[in-house]
């Protein structure tokens, strides 16, 4: 089953300078994401990943062709579909808790519901004791924790995911791949990531996107042999780094992780 349709989607930005030059960021984009899997987009700094991902999340619309979320037309934003920010995007001035349940609060559920769902997200992502902190009293990666309890605990039909832990420190971030594959072992979710990592490309996802540069064309799309369940340095792991990183090398660019 579909959870996501991505049609012949195309992006032209109008000029913004006295040329009257157009930019096209996207051309021709069609991804088919089945439910409860990670597809994961890789490619390099604009190449328009992030322009699909704010086109799927409805926050902006394509010049043409058409995007669907379990069958709905994507127009706007909606809670179909839920974005955790690589700066974390949360409320400075809520706790924990509050941050947890403002998209709760936006759907009118009923004060223990609220609760409820609170709890347990906050339990899913180890904060159970810093619920009545507030952000600037967390690190880094337990600020990211909460951003993505936010998102999961309004039951997105699809979770978007943007470069979430490309702020943080090597270890913090391989700890991050790691916790977000315990959540999704206990949550099941349609995941779409936009990354820079070819690692955490392959270390996160079910299928793997690889993106032209600019106007961004799907290039090739790869189905991961074992996901979330690759060892480095195996030889399967290998085969598909190299595959990847061969996809990539006629447009060699520094942003991309090799």
């Amino acid at each position: 089953m579909l959870a996501l349709k991505v049609e012949k989607v195309k992006k032209i930005y109008p000029s913004l300078n006295s040329k009257g030059q157009e930019v096209l960021a996207l051309d021709d984009v069609s991804l088919e994401v089945n439910k409860n899997e990670f597809y994961s987009i890789l490619g390099h700094s604009g190449c328009g990943k992030t322009t699909l991902l704010n086109l799927i999340a409805g926050f902006e619309v394509p010049t043409a062709g058409y995007i669907e979320c379990a069958g709905q037309r994507v127009t706007a934003p909606g809670a179909d579909r839920a974005m955790v920010f690589q700066d974390y995007a949360l409320f400075p001035w809520l706790t924990v808790y509050e941050n947890i349940a403002f998209g709760l609060k936006i759907k009118r559920m009923a004060s223990p519901e609220i609760k409820r769902i609170v709890e347990h997200f906050a339990s899913l992502v180890g904060l159970s004791q810093f619920v009545e902190h507030y952000p600037h009293q967390l690190s880094g990666g337990m600020r990211q924790r909460v951003s993505i309890a936010r998102a999961l605990a309004v039951d997105p039909t699809v979770l978007l995911m943007d470069e979430p832990f490309a702020a943080l420190d090597a270890q913090n971030r391989s700890m991050m791949q790691s916790e977000m594959i315990r959540i999704l072992d206990e949550e099941s979710k349609t995941v779409v990531l936009v990354t820079h990592s070819i690692e955490e490309a392959i270390n996160l996802s079910d299928v793997i996107v690889v993106m032209t540069r600019r106007p961004g064309r799907v290039k090739s799309v790869i189905r991961v042999p074992k996901p979330r369940k690759m060892i480095e340095d195996s030889p399967d792991y290998l085969v598909i780094r190299k595959q990847i990183r061969d996809l990539i090398s006629g447009e060699h660019d520094d942003s991309v992780t090799m």
